[in-house]
């Protein structure tokens, strides 16, 4: 045999062997926990939007998906975090579009959104509010930006940090009504949320928000989605009013680049199937957030598509990392 067949009959089995391998590993895994950076602290709609699908894949799959909440620098910290993981399967990274494709036109990070991660899913979508505190003298829109006229540099609007979705949407609002509203950024949706309902602040556009309108400590006026909310078929769509505020907020798994690609349409599956579970939607509801079964290609689709967009918004705004 001359020493091209053998190396070519080498090279033949090596690549067996590893595809082998891989499939292999797709059937096995899980086999020990997963673990589930989440970019965002406690209590805030990523880590929401992640703890009922992590107990149904530890139910499912037969192994924990344990959350790892590791927030800071508008979920920056948790990116680096899964990027800088060994890609063998084992760890993942739940967050919103705002660290993907708001954050990199900000400022430098230490992750490209295209290259060192795999899209996954796009699990859920979330409900963006704009709710103000019940102190606050307005119950529309256009109520709200009458007294924000009246008293300029007075409200302030708490976010889960700069270049989040609030902070965008806080940006876009202000420039469209002419108003002078305050913008005060926090480490997370969470405590944004706690110092929002206290009145430390005084509007508030998280989907964490969404519980504490049945309870009277926030006022809903409107919502930002593709439809108005069942529970409020009254409250409008901010698109109604200002055709020129019209975001998606989505919430995306991705794996650090290099994990097996098996492993990654096993794991889509199982969330598809999560996605699909009847009594999931309406603990979802509760949080505005709702389950949004795809493929690893249409979130990527979906991460060049908001990035390209929102790339524009920032530059036309001229919106700066404060």
């Amino acid at each position: 045999m001359s020493l091209l067949r053998w190396w070519t009959s080498v090279l033949v089995v090596l690549i067996a062997s590893h595809g082998a391998v891989m499939a292999q590993g797709a059937t096995d895994w899980p086999n020990k926990t997963v673990r589930m950076i989440v970019n965002f602290g406690p209590g805030g709609s990523t880590d929401n939007a992640m703890r009922p699908f992590a107990e149904r894949l530890s139910k499912a799959l037969g192994q924990q998906f344990v959350i790892e909440n590791r927030g800071g620098a508008s979920g920056a910290v948790g990116i680096e975090g899964a990027v800088k993981s060994t890609p063998d399967g084992y760890t993942f990274v739940a967050t919103p579009a705002l660290t993907l494709v708001i954050v990199p036109h900000l400022r430098k990070t230490a992750y490209d959104p295209f290259k060192d991660l795999m899209p996954v899913s796009a699990f859920t979508e979330g409900t963006l509010l704009i709710a103000v505190h019940p102190s606050i003298p307005a119950n529309t829109v256009q109520e709200l930006v009458a007294h924000a006229k009246q008293n300029p540099g007075k409200l302030s609007w708490g976010t889960a940090g700069i270049g989040s979705m609030g902070h965008i949407t806080s940006e876009v609002f202000k420039q469209v009504t002419g108003t002078d509203i305050l913008h005060v950024p926090y480490r997370g949706g969470g405590e944004s949320l706690a110092d929002f309902l206290a009145g430390i602040h005084q509007i508030h556009v998280d989907p964490n928000t969404f519980p504490h309108i049945a309870a009277g400590k926030a006022k809903l006026l409107a919502v930002i989605d593709r439809q108005r909310h069942p529970d409020y078929p009254n409250v409008p769509v901010l698109k109604e009013i200002y055709p020129q505020i019209d975001f998606i907020g989505w919430f995306g798994i991705f794996a650090p680049v290099g994990t097996p690609e098996p492993i990654v349409r096993k794991f889509n599956a199982e969330l598809n199937k999560i996605a699909a579970q009847p009594d999931l939607k309406p603990l979802l509801a509760k949080l505005a957030l709702s389950a949004y079964p795809n493929s690893p290609e249409d979130l990527g689709k979906l991460l060049r598509k908001d990035f390209d967009q929102f790339g524009a918004l920032i530059k036309k705004l001229g919106i700066k990392s404060e």
